[in-house]
């Protein structure tokens, strides 16, 4: 398994595991600073002040080192100006290396953002200035999402360069749906939701006798072993759930045919039992 990945030849290449933000968790400026000396290198931003975007302004000479994505919300041209002009200036950055228009879950609002006046004509010429490295989107409508990767603009170049998609040991949906098509494609692919709201990391009522259910550095590992995957995302609540998740990084769990038929028998159960899925 490769531990490293190169989403672009125009970025760095960062370690398989990312941190993210999310507006119902919290890190601090501390934390995050805390995860890129032990090597995280990929921060996916939800586009709110918080931890992590004041670490990133607070890097200087060291920005260089981090690939920052923002989750972008805005669906119109105009709007898409306000909020690329404001995440440049309040992450005091140059540039965003990832932009993902985050959870476009409907063809209706594709064909909003796609057509004259929507937001990804300002996006790409903000991607052809230099000032974002790489555009994508964020759902979680698998099939909806393969079909956009292969979109091509009316420039000749394709919309999008990458895909963040929801994939665990319960949501294994992508391996079919996503991931042939990304891979044919060679465009990167970044996961998130990998403990399923922490929801795999508990037991259920059909666990085998005296099997533990799995820690969330194996859950991480789970997605990391895919080799579609470009970079799994955790997205840990305060210091000890950082903690648990930058496990994943130091590669100590033997993920054999063994070890991943167990991830798979315990997601299928989790799917089974758990609450609301979808």
């Amino acid at each position: 398994m490769s531990e490293l990945a190169r989403l672009s030849e125009g970025l760095p290449a960062v370690p398989r595991l990312g941190i993210a933000t999310r507006g119902n968790t919290s890190l601090s400026d501390g934390d995050v600073d805390y995860a890129l000396s032990r090597g995280v290198r990929y921060f996916n931003w939800c586009g709110k002040p918080d931890g992590l975007s004041r670490a990133v302004a607070g890097l200087g000479a060291r920005r260089k080192e981090v690939v920052l994505a923002a989750q972008f919300k805005a669906r119109s041209a105009e709007q898409a100006v306000r909020e690329m002009e404001w995440m440049l200036a309040h992450t005091r950055s140059e540039r965003l290396e990832v932009v993902t228009l985050y959870y476009v879950e409907s063809a209706e609002e594709w064909n909003a953002i796609t057509v004259s006046g929507g937001a990804w004509e300002v996006l790409d010429r903000y991607r052809r200035e230099g000032r974002i490295g790489m555009l994508g989107v964020t759902s979680h409508q698998r099939s909806l999402a393969a079909g956009w990767a292969a979109e091509i603009a009316p420039s000749g170049r394709r919309r999008l360069d990458m895909l963040m998609i929801r994939y665990n040991a319960a949501h294994t949906g992508a391996e079919r749906d996503v991931f042939p098509v990304t891979s044919e494609l060679r465009m990167p692919v970044v996961t998130f939701t990998g403990l399923r709201w922490r929801d795999l990391l508990r037991s259920t009522p059909d666990d085998p006798p005296d099997l533990p259910p799995p820690s969330a550095e194996e859950c991480y590992r789970f997605c990391m072993l895919h080799p579609a995957v470009s970079v799994a995302l955790a997205a840990p609540n305060g210091r000890t759930e950082l903690e648990e998740a930058l496990r994943a990084l130091d590669g100590r769990i033997e993920c054999d045919e063994a070890w991943e038929e167990r991830m798979r028998a315990h997601g299928q159960r989790v799917h089974h039992h758990a609450r609301e899925f979808w």
